[in-house]
């Protein structure tokens, strides 16, 4: 069964359309299940109908033309009901509806399963037979387990706009929208500029061929490499392998001839796409071939076919890496987005960054707010393919993404750019005033950075000093460690740029999300595997190094500070403070004149917020990181879109967390910040200030919006409103009531801006699919 299961599932996402998956999925299931009828009805919202949409053993004529209302019939009885029903005698149900059109009088057993992706109902799937009788349960599971992989189908045909042809209906002018979630506020229009990772045919777009001879040549240049790569691979295989296995790599030559992939390969360049989506699509396609044939050995060639393909698309990208010309004002759409990107392209070029995975608190989306770009990440459903060169508007206010859209959608944001233009000119009058409350209670403003190009930005907007240097970004565009002397020269450059006002440097913090690509650590729950302090205490060679190099740069400055990053146990600070301590001696000993630094604990991980009392005898300071507090307290993995909405700074549990954190420090008299995302939302830096906060740190393009807030509020009103949230169970019901609260004060405009405030006539006109 299992078999049978893998058989269809890959037939039907191979298939070039929904209408052709469809008719595998009923044509496979029917003869997998001995079954007379197997039929599928999706259900048409706009016209809250299900249509036949597909069938074996039901009059064919009847596609498309037989229908049923939301809640009629059988089939409407499995959608409502949102479960199987298994019926022996369907015509006796109170419920059943004969459908003349589709001649299904004879039919007596009915089993039904509603599709559903993501709690919405897509549809339903129906299988039936002549006789009197109920499908036994393993039936009844094979079906409940085909509809699962059906419904990611026809969600994504439903979120790309394919589905609509299929019910029969027109896009028009009709403007698209994709939902994902907000990585970084604000608002970008511009044209869709694809970037992919190496060698990973998912993500090759389709583009126009401009140069036919150009491409051909290159793809003859990538054809002679592999052609030798693979002679090389033949001559050592000769030595170890037996002759028919050394036979393979003869297989493998001829597949390359131009009767074979090759001469395929220019006929797709030749009919206008360029060489690498025309690779992906030949090579795809004979992969799905050789995946749906039933011969065991014949299925194993699918591989082969990958291999070379990949082999080709790796020449082909090593010469053409990002040389496509990007836009002017570039929306950067990718599959999984690094922040190397903003090494690859100018940053003047990025309007907007589009990512299919991530989340808000992804690396890659604290990098894009701390250079103030809008973003929006996990947008799961996203043509990929088709959107090079389109027209698309990136909405970081609301995680939306809209292509191609319309003339009055267009007007309205760009109204919201001119009004947030504007806004930033009233926040520039703050920029040299302190971070003080209506009734004088004074609030520290620090920024998280990471990048040289946010000093300039920082220090413009009135940082007073550094809460959170990420030393891991220089590690993650290099192809190697850092040397000592290259990480002085980077630190020694913030300091500098800070200098007097600290600079708290967090040692290296990969793992998690982010990766080295020297340096991999392959785990299958990484979250919660060797990240963070974990790391470097197992390589002290790598500690010890960054460590030197930090009190190097801080010659003559002493405005450094040491952070230590996923601290669970005292025994890892005291580990810490040892190779800390011989790194300063060290140092000493070589003739620097440094001060030794204080060095504080990340407050991370529920396990660190129960020891307070015992982490501030051993170090100098506490900074809570909300991002990871939130993701371990509510156990929901922060860059995964299924659960992003479960993600909820404002959930009472983390709310709570922070108090008990602030109120255990402030017993033992130890400095507490907070470098987390929490404190760059002027939502929630009033309940921080509220709590007991006194030094938050944030993103540059934050600073501003947060003072202003702040400065408009009174630290009284703040603690009553905080009050009132501890009368409150839920975090959406805690967040409108923070955002009312705000809007009542007058400063609803450095929430969001004024056109997604009220009610949704005053919202962009976007259909949603």
């Amino acid at each position: 069964m299992l078999e049978t299961l893998r058989r269809i599932v890959q037939e039907v996402n191979s298939a070039p359309d929904l209408s052709s998956a469809l008719n595998v999925m009923v044509a496979r299931v029917r003869l997998s299940m001995g079954t007379e009828v197997c039929s599928i009805y999706l259900l048409d919202h706009s016209a809250n109908r299900y249509i036949l949409m597909a069938t074996e053993g039901l009059k064919k004529e009847a596609v498309g033309m037989a229908t049923l209302h939301f809640s009629e019939g059988l089939v409407g009885q499995v959608g409502m009901r949102e479960e199987p029903i298994n019926l022996d005698d369907a015509p006796s149900h109170p419920k059943f509806r004969y459908l003349q059109e589709t001649g299904e009088e004879p039919f007596h057993s009915f089993l039904g399963v509603p599709i559903i992706h993501h709690r919405k109902l897509l549809g339903v799937i129906v299988v039936q037979q002549r006789d009197r009788r109920r499908f036994d349960q393993e039936e009844e599971a094979f079906l409940v387990t085909l509809s699962a992989q059906l419904a990611a189908v026809v969600a994504h045909a439903e979120a790309t706009g394919a589905i609509d042809g299929i019910f029969g209906n027109t896009m028009g002018g009709v403007t698209t929208k994709f939902d994902g979630v907000v990585g970084c506020i604000g608002v970008a229009i511009g044209t869709a500029f694809v970037v992919y990772p190496a060698a990973d045919f998912k993500s090759v777009p389709d583009r126009p061929v401009k140069n036919i001879r150009k491409e051909l040549k290159a793809f003859n240049d990538a054809l002679k490499r592999v052609r030798a790569d693979i002679r090389a691979l033949s001559e050592k295989a000769s030595l170890t392998l037996p002759p028919e296995e050394q036979a393979l790599f003869q297989v493998y030559e001829r597949m390359l001839d131009d009767n074979a992939l090759a001469g395929e390969i220019r006929t797709h360049v030749q009919g206008g796409n360029w060489v690498q989506g025309a690779l992906r699509e030949v090579v795809m396609k004979h992969v799905a071939a050789f995946e749906a044939m039933e011969d065991s050995y014949l299925q194993a060639r699918a591989s082969d076919v990958r291999d070379l393909g990949l082999r080709i698309l790796a020449y082909l990208q090593e010469a053409k890496t990002l040389s496509a010309p990007i836009p002017e004002r570039a929306i950067v759409v990718g599959e999984d987005i690094t922040p190397t990107i903003f090494v690859d392209i100018p940053r003047e070029r990025i309007a907007g960054i589009v990512s299919l995975h991530g989340s808000s608190n992804s690396h890659m989306s604290i990098v894009a707010r701390s250079l103030g770009i809008p973003t929006v990440v996990g947008v799961g459903e996203f043509p990929l393919f088709r959107l090079e060169g389109l027209n698309l508007i990136v909405d970081g206010h609301r995680g939306e993404v809209i292509v191609q859209p319309g003339p009055e959608v267009l007007r309205q944001y760009q109204a919201i750019i001119s009004e947030q233009a504007e806004l930033s000119k009233e926040l520039e009058s703050v920029t040299d005033l302190p971070c003080e409350t209506t009734d004088g209670h004074r609030i520290n403003l620090f920024v998280n950075t990471g990048l040289m190009a946010d000093v300039n930005i920082s220090l413009q907007r009135g940082a007073e000093g550094v809460g959170l240097y990420r030393t891991e970004i220089p590690f993650m565009v290099r192809d190697r460690f850092p040397s000592e002397l290259e990480q002085m020269e980077i630190y020694r450059q913030q300091l500098e740029a800070f200098y007097p006002a600290p600079v708290t440097m967090r040692t290296l913090d990969v793992g998690g999300d982010k990766s080295l690509p020297y340096f991999p650590i392959q785990e299958d729950n990484p979250f919660l595997g060797w990240r963070g302090i974990r790391v470097t205490l197992d390589h002290p060679e790598i500690f010890l190094v960054q460590i030197r190099a930090m009190l190097w740069a801080s010659e003559s400055l002493d405005n450094l500070r040491i952070m230590l990053p996923m601290v669970s146990s005292v025994m890892e600070i005291d580990e810490a403070m040892h190779l800390i301590h011989r790194a300063y001696l060290e140092v000493l000993e070589e003739g620097a004149h440094v001060q030794m630094p204080e060095v504080g604990v990340m407050i991370e991980v529920p396990a660190a917020v129960y020891q307070i009392q015992d982490f501030v005898q051993q170090c100098d300071f506490l900074s809570v990181g909300s991002n990871d507090l939130t993701q371990y307290l509510l156990a929901v993995d922060r860059n995964n879109r299924r659960v992003a909405s479960l993600y909820q700074a404002f959930h009472p549990s983390v709310l709570r967390a922070l108090k008990h954190i602030i109120d255990a420090a402030k017993a033992e008299g130890t400095p507490v910040s907070i470098c987390g995302e929490m404190a760059g939302d002027p939502c929630s830096a009033v309940l921080l200030m509220a709590m007991g906060y006194e030094t938050l740190s944030m993103s540059a393009t934050s600073l501003l919006r947060v003072k202003w807030v702040l400065r408009k509020v009174g630290m009284d009103a703040a603690q009553e409103l905080l009050a009132q949230v501890w009368k409150m169970d839920n975090a959406a019901v805690i967040k409108s009531h923070v955002d009312l609260m705000l809007d009542r004060a007058g400063l609803g405009n450095f929430i969001r801006p004024t056109l997604f405030q009220g009610t949704s006539s005053q919202e962009p006109k976007v259909q949603a699919r």
